[in-house]
């Protein structure tokens, strides 16, 4: 396991909320959701998203601009479109205005008699993010990013385009597992693009610190020394030590225990039945005690208050 992989790990579409339109202007869908993360991409034609408080951008055929929730967008024919503003949520329900069409899940084309030449195809899919494991992820991410057309999602965006014509059974599985691959292809691709990517994400491709993270989040409940993950990684410890904490800026003793103490926190939420010293153990944690005291020291509460606090 990678930490990209990781990080990921609860990000997922979910059925309810995938989307396509096939719109003729004027046209002006209002997405009211503010999901974590909401992603839209054009297939056909183009439009312009407009962020809530940000300036309009663009978007042609196979761009696509992710979308940091809480902030809600419009997606119109041109900035300043007299057309009524369609709001779209997760009940978004198929209204038919003005040469709009809008559905969940699936797209009919050429319903009830339209004409789709010339029109623009947007889909959309909005993730929850659940989870500790997540939020570093988003951390790193700002309100809107766009990858422009001609990235490695270009691939993915012909499959959706050929599955959003079709109505068969499984489909919504298919479009979502779609959607998760276009959201992985296009924030790996935004990453790569930027002048100053997070730590995490330039480490990975050190061969040193990249295994040496490798085994880390593959392992988080071995009992790891410096030594030990120098040995596995074919360096010696001080070699181990420096790229480390030049590329993370702390110790490799420390990310893990950071690292541990943020999947103890999913496993408190997420395995209601299990005991604090049976997620001690999950962790590496021999010993209950020692574990709520380094969870204390990160997180600023025990992991029983923890708990307390995120079924409140």
């Amino acid at each position: 396991m990678d930490v990209t992989s990781d990080l990921f790990r609860g990000v997922r579409a979910r059925g309810s909320l995938f989307g396509s339109s096939t719109l003729s202007p004027p046209w002006s869908l209002h997405f009211v959701d503010g999901a974590p993360l909401t992603l839209c991409t054009v297939l056909t034609g183009a439009g312009w998203i407009v962020p809530e408080g940000r300036p309009p951008e663009r978007l042609g055929a196979h761009d696509t601009i992710v979308v940091r929730g809480p902030t809600t967008f419009t997606f119109v024919d041109e900035p300043g479109s007299a057309a009524e503003p369609i709001v779209c949520g997760e009940d978004c329900a198929t209204p038919e205005q003005g040469g709009t069409r809008h559905r969940l899940g699936w797209h009919d084309p050429g319903e009830g008699g339209c004409d789709d030449s010339g029109a623009t195809t947007l889909v959309v899919g909005a993730y929850p993010v659940r989870g500790e494991i997540s939020r570093r992820l988003m951390d790193a991410l700002p309100v809107v990013l766009r990858v422009d057309a001609g990235d490695t999602g270009d691939p993915v965006l012909d499959h959706l385009a050929s599955e959003v014509a079709r109505d068969e059974p499984g489909q919504q599985v298919v479009l979502d597992r779609l959607l998760d691959w276009m959201l992985v292809c296009t924030l790996r691709t935004w990453l790569d693009q930027r002048s100053h990517p997070p730590a995490w994400w330039t480490a990975q491709k050190d061969p040193v610190v990249g295994q040496a993270l490798r085994l880390l989040h593959t392992e988080p409940a071995a009992p790891w020394t410096v030594g030990e993950l120098a040995r596995r990684t074919g360096v010696s410890r001080s070699t181990l030590a420096k790229r480390f904490a030049d590329l993370l800026g702390e110790p490799p003793l420390t990310y893990l225990t950071r690292w541990r103490m943020t999947l103890a926190a999913d496993l408190l939420v997420e395995q209601k039945s299990s005991t604090v010293a049976h997620v001690a153990r999950a962790v590496g944690y021999t010993d209950p005690f020692a574990f709520s005291v380094a969870f204390k020291r990160l997180r600023g509460t025990n992991p029983s208050e923890f708990r307390r606090m995120a079924e409140a």
